[in-house]
């Protein structure tokens, strides 16, 4: 889902919160504690919460599979995304999800988790695999074990810039 649909949705909350205020004021025009708590809502930064609630939804299905990272010797290659591989940079391999998919990438036995731009492709499994840089790889614990088992969550899909 892009940022324009979730200023939208924000927006759409907001007013139902305010139309929902406006007809609970009382006629003497004073305020009870419930107005009061309904006002502290209204403003929060409803739009950074919804943000952060679609991030963790998915369109698409979490999956247990495994991670391994890029050999050093891909450093600099292009991706097929057309962008060099940059082992600094929080991305990633996939073989199925679309090109700008981020995804959560999580390791069940100690929960730390990474979220990462899928922009290159690795070699088909038959099981689900996900190839990560050497950031991510040690984000999640897994730089200098190989390969791991991981819970893949693909959280948005968002248009890669064309490569410099």
């Amino acid at each position: 889902m892009s940022r324009p649909y979730l200023h939208m949705i924000a927006t759409c909350v907001v007013t139902v919160a305010l139309v929902l205020a406006a007809s609970t004021v009382r006629a003497d025009g004073g305020a009870d504690e419930e107005e009061l708590l309904l006002s502290d809502l209204l403003f929060r930064p409803v739009a950074s919460e919804l943000e952060d609630l679609l991030k963790k939804s998915s369109a698409f299905e979490s999956v247990d599979g495994f991670a391994s990272y890029y050999a050093h010797n891909f450093e600099g290659r292009r991706t097929t995304s057309g962008h060099r591989y940059d082992p600094d940079r929080l991305t990633a391999a996939h073989q199925s999800l679309p090109l700008g998919t981020v995804v959560r990438v999580l390791n069940p036995v100690t929960r730390q988790e990474v979220q990462v731009t899928v922009n290159d492709r690795c070699a088909s499994r038959s099981f689900h695999f996900i190839d990560l840089s050497r950031a991510a790889a040690k984000k999640i614990g897994l730089w200098g074990k190989g390969k791991i088992k991981v819970v893949i969550i693909p959280l948005l899909e968002e248009k890669l810039e064309e490569p410099a």
